[in-house]
């Protein structure tokens, strides 16, 4: 099954300005993706798909990338997700699927990338993307709502369910990697109905979207640079 890697980098990004490409521990953000798909090996060609000049400069001289630059009618904010996949497709040619691996999450590994596509090849679904648990204190069970300054139970009644081993393990895909087959592309998915989970841990699902997400980031990295 030969597997489209496409890192997705428009150019805007209203909350972390330039964030594609901004600096984070000294290295472009989307770097650290890029480092990672580089080394995958399920991946027959990689594509960094961008409106963004600093992005497709920084993909170009990155070995065995390909800089792919995006029409601006898919560049927008509100534009689909499936729009950018087709484009990439189109332009590149024949694949039994694809693997988006967003550069927001700089903690993605290449076997993250790996075993979510070998997840997908060897389950037979149309989709498999990256998952963490989500920890015991946001757990749906104890989603509130608010009748003036009263708390109300709003998914299902809590029953006094405080501790973790009191509540079923439940997870939120973490923005790493989405795997999806040209069929499911087709019929205008990215997650299909048949979608499997590759579970990844805490440390590893940080997903950047504000300036909180980028300085937890830092944090995480500035840390594992002291060891």
């Amino acid at each position: 099954m030969r597997v489209l890697g496409i890192i997705p980098a428009r150019a805007g990004s209203e909350r972390v300005p330039g964030k594609n490409w901004r600096p984070l521990a000294g290295r472009p953000l989307i770097d650290y993706v890029l480092a990672a798909a580089a080394q995958a090996t399920s991946l027959a060609e990689i594509v960094v798909s961008s409106d963004s000049e600093e992005v497709l400069a920084l993909a170009a001289a990155y070995p065995g990338l390909i800089a792919l630059r995006r029409p601006a009618e898919l560049s927008g904010a509100a534009a689909p997700a499936i729009d950018y996949v087709r484009h990439a497709l189109a332009e590149r040619g024949d694949f039994a699927a694809v693997a988006i691996v967003q550069p927001t999450s700089p903690f993605t590994t290449a076997e993250d990338i790996d075993a979510t596509v070998a997840l997908l090849r060897s389950s037979g679904a149309d989709s498999a993307v990256s998952v963490v648990e989500i920890p015991h204190d946001l757990h749906p069970y104890k989603f509130k709502t608010l009748d003036g300054d009263r708390l109300v139970d709003y998914l299902t009644e809590e029953k006094g369910r405080m501790a973790a081993h009191e509540l079923p393990k439940v997870y939120v895909r973490n923005g790493s990697v989405y795997v999806a087959r040209r069929e499911t592309i087709a019929a205008g998915h990215i997650i299909g109905p048949d979608c499997r989970a590759y579970r990844m841990p805490r440390e590893r699902s940080v997903d950047i979207n504000d300036p909180l997400d980028w300085a937890w980031a830092e944090f995480l990295l500035s840390r594992a640079a002291d060891r």
